[in-house]
């Protein structure tokens, strides 16, 4: 976001790090956006407060679970309802790394071609993993394309295929929002960091869930994909 001062670089180097945290602050940034996640689930999921009689806090809880779970099976059919949890991870996390950002002292894990890359990594390895486990040694064969003699083209076609979603999910991600984080900067030092245009903070706002809900979207079409019996 242009911030040259952020509050987690500042706080590791009164504990001897700022080396680290200098050159490794979307790591440290990824870190923190985990620890909110790993308090809000202790939060909400307190033993007292999931009862028969739901509270206010379950019915939140249940409302987003639900409405994700909804999402993914409306995507990949009720087989694909096991990819819930998955999806539901890589796209709080995606969201609130990328609206870090727009908190002044933060910065955007997602910001980083190191973030999204592995993000994109992990779906990657996780498509191939449900193919073979859905279909076992077969799924090798959407590979070889049609017929057999056509192998030796379509191996290195499909493998440069399958191989160019790794940066398809990845550069779109940060250079999305790595975009985002330069407009807000900008503005930020031309109108000061309390007299920003609200509207651009709010297309800013919707512009992270965006991002986040197509990289949870291709995932899943990925998943499909891996999943489709004409493998």
């Amino acid at each position: 976001m242009g911030y040259h001062f952020y509050f987690i670089n500042k706080f590791l180097a009164l504990l001897g790090l700022d080396h680290f945290a200098h050159d490794f602050q979307h790591v440290t940034h990824a870190w923190f956006v985990i620890g909110l996640i790993i308090g809000g689930i202790l939060l909400i999921c307190k033993s007292k407060s999931l009862t028969v009689i739901p509270s206010s806090r379950q019915n939140v809880l249940e409302l987003i679970v639900t409405t994700l779970e909804n999402f993914v099976t409306t995507i990949t059919g009720y087989k694909g309802r096991f990819l819930t949890p998955y999806i539901a991870t890589v796209f709080i996390f995606i969201l609130i790394s990328n609206l870090l950002g727009l908190v002044p002292g933060f910065f955007s894990p997602t910001a980083n071609l190191n973030t999204t890359l592995a993000l994109a990594i992990c779906t990657f390895c996780y498509t191939h993993t449900i193919g073979v486990k859905q279909h076992g040694m077969k799924y090798l064969k959407q590979f070889t394309g049609p017929v057999l003699w056509l192998s030796p083209l379509m191996i290195p076609i499909e493998i440069i295929g399958h191989f160019s979603r790794v940066l398809s999910l990845s550069i779109r991600l940060f250079g999305n929002i790595f975009g985002k984080e330069s407009v807000i900067g900008i503005l930020f030092v031309l109108a000061g960091i309390f007299f920003a245009p609200l509207p651009v903070l709010f297309l800013g706002i919707l512009f992270s869930f965006i991002q986040a809900l197509v990289f949870s979207l291709l995932s899943m079409i990925y998943f499909s994909m891996a999943m489709e019996d004409a493998h």
